[in-house]
């Protein structure tokens, strides 16, 4: 595992020409602060991610995030790690008007700053960040779409397991111009509870028995889905897309009750900030661009890596 990681490093920091870490990144510290709850256990490739590239790069890295997910207490995270003088700090921007302010603090005080996975490119240049690596949620959306249209789905149900966040609706938003139709009421409000989000789920379908695909936006929304359509009785007949991979995603994938699962890569967001950030520290290198992390379908065909790194880097 480890052999085939390494080879990923050496492609992914290939750029900078980097051989052993510099002497100059001796105490060398940067935190990561996302706006992910404790309960969500897709962020633990994030956390592997870091500690991956933290050991390679010989610098101390830091996970941070709200136990609850809420964003107020996120923007206080990021105000107490900048006070504590990291090196940089990469950050999640789930809601810009509420965490605008302390990034923008963070960076007049001096502290590089790389938004990942939550946020857009403009909106990291709004705040003042050195770039954005992540997925761009709309076009990710919109392929999405385009794909369940050529399969044939003219209705659908998004189950959106946290509303105040713009870079969901946008996954909804995207889908739905993908396949042409307005989003209208097709987006669901679940809430990240599991119970509510299964009752919701067959509430709408019971309400809407013509509904030809669901699509959630997380293994938060994805999970209890699953378990709806297994009591509903639509396991495998509904189309079934959802966003991001988890244990119970590639078991609904390898079983036919998921078409795909889109991969936004979240070890490559974690673990390219760290490497991009102590390249630029050291030798004042700096991508010119913007990196998309995804979209990438994962469909039964290509399960084998996935399966065999599930969680933990994958």
């Amino acid at each position: 595992m480890r052999k085939t990681l390494m080879a990923m490093a050496a492609a992914a920091v290939a750029f900078s020409g980097l051989g052993a870490p510099s002497a100059l990144a001796a105490g060398e510290k940067y935190v990561l602060v996302s706006h992910a709850p404790d309960s969500d256990s897709w962020w633990n490739t994030i956390k592997n991610g870091i500690a991956l590239a933290g050991e390679q790069m010989g610098v101390e890295v830091e996970y941070r995030n709200p136990p609850t997910g809420d964003i107020a207490d996120m923007a206080r995270i990021i105000e107490q790690a900048a006070a504590s003088g990291p090196n940089g700090i990469i950050t999640t921007l789930a809601d810009f008007d509420v965490l605008e302010g302390p990034i923008r603090a963070a960076v007049d005080s001096g502290v590089d700053v790389i938004i990942m996975n939550t946020g857009t490119a403009d909106k990291a240049r709004e705040v003042g960040a050195l770039m954005y690596v992540g997925q761009p949620e709309y076009d990710a959306g919109y392929a999405a779409g385009l794909r369940a249209k050529d399969d044939g789905v003219t209705s659908f149900l998004c189950v959106n397991h946290s509303i105040q966040q713009p870079t969901l609706v946008e996954r909804c938003q995207g889908f739905a111009d993908g396949l042409g139709v307005d989003l209208g009421n097709s987006m669901l409000d679940s809430g990240a509870d599991p119970a509510e989000i299964k009752n919701k789920v067959l509430a709408y379908l019971s309400a809407n028995p013509d509904t030809d695909a669901v699509l959630t936006l997380g293994p938060v929304s994805a999970d209890p889905t699953i378990l709806a359509l297994d009591e509903n009785g639509m396991a495998g007949d509904i189309y079934f897309g959802t966003f991001d991979l988890g244990t119970e995603i590639v078991k609904g994938i390898k079983a036919g009750t998921i078409q795909w699962g889109i991969d936004q890569q979240p070890f490559l967001q974690a673990y390219l900030p760290v490497v991009i950030m102590a390249n630029y520290h050291r030798y004042g290198v700096l991508p010119g661009n913007n990196i998309n992390s995804g979209p990438g379908f994962v469909t039964a065909d290509g399960l084998t890596l996935v399966e065999k790194f599930a969680g933990e880097y994958r």
